[in-house]
């Protein structure tokens, strides 16, 4: 399955504030599994391999409780490469006390379940493609009951859990959003991604290469939503990767062609959806 990797545009970072870095870090190294690639004073660049650096967490100065009712990270969702990690981790996470939820997506199986922030992640094994049910364009998702007992039959023989697996990636990001008739366009027509799931009125599920989704967009905080505040807890931004400088440069065109805002940051390439939701642009 190659929808993490290029010529397919996929997301390569998540980057998310936090209150206490080093809270974060005992959760994310010790509970999670991560290695940290790199520290630069409130910054912490996370790894599986320690190559390639798929979240980062960082403490803004004068940083404040995650907010409520706004825009913002619904969850981001780490994609293991197979269903004996998921396996696993369920029991790495009762064994550890962690509260988490569960759902069967038929394109998938996840947890759910918050970092000390409040942060939400999705940890989650894809089913093979060959088993996802497509009518014409859009794929059939579902939020079911997780069969912890079958899920359970894939677990190792030790049943251990020490560290994410190399080939961990980030799978997906999920947002909530203020409005949808604007986030479309600017996901479809400035970004150039597929609609490949609508539910009802209140989310879009978006991807690149007929992925079950890159991207998921909702109005469950409300319509009309606001941005939270720069110092809040939630997401600082997350990076979409290109094929090519020519995939960029045109997506650039096409972005500002629906008036978005795109900006040259710090040697980066960065715009903004309709919510405010900041996204950096590489390759």
């Amino acid at each position: 399955m190659k929808f993490h990797e290029k010529p397919t545009t996929f997301i390569g970072n998540v980057k998310i504030k936090v209150q206490n870095l080093e809270r974060s870090i005992e959760f994310y190294r010790d509970i999670l599994g991560f290695d940290i690639l790199e520290r630069t004073g409130s910054i912490v660049k996370l790894t599986t391999d320690g190559k390639r650096n798929f979240l980062t967490l960082e403490q803004p100065e004068d940083v404040t409780p995650k907010e409520r009712g706004t825009t913002g990270l619904y969850h981001f969702a780490i994609l293991l490469p197979s269903r004996s990690h998921l396996a696993n981790i369920v029991i790495h996470f009762v064994k550890n006390n962690i509260q988490f939820g569960s759902a069967d997506h038929l394109v998938s199986e996840a947890l759910y379940f918050k970092d000390p922030d409040g942060n939400e992640i999705e940890i989650y094994r894809d089913r093979h493609p060959s088993e996802w049910n497509w009518r014409g364009e859009e794929v059939e998702m579902a939020t079911i009951p997780l069969d912890f007992e079958d899920l359970l039959k894939n677990a190792t023989p030790d049943k251990s859990w020490s560290k994410m697996p190399e080939n961990t990636l980030m799978g997906h990001i999920h947002l909530h959003v203020s409005e949808l008739e604007n986030t479309e366009e600017f996901y479809v027509k400035g970004l150039g991604m597929d609609v490949v799931n609508r539910f009802g009125s209140q989310a879009l599920f978006l991807s690149y290469g007929k992925y079950h989704h890159h991207v998921g967009v909702n109005t469950w905080n409300g319509v009309g939503a606001p941005a939270p505040s720069e110092t809040s807890v939630g997401l600082k931004s997350y990076t979409l990767v290109f094929d090519n400088e020519d995939v960029r440069a045109e997506t650039i065109t096409n972005l500002k062609n629906i008036g978005a805002e795109v900006k040259e940051e710090n040697g980066n390439w960065v715009t903004y959806d309709p919510s405010g939701n900041k996204i950096e642009l590489a390759v």
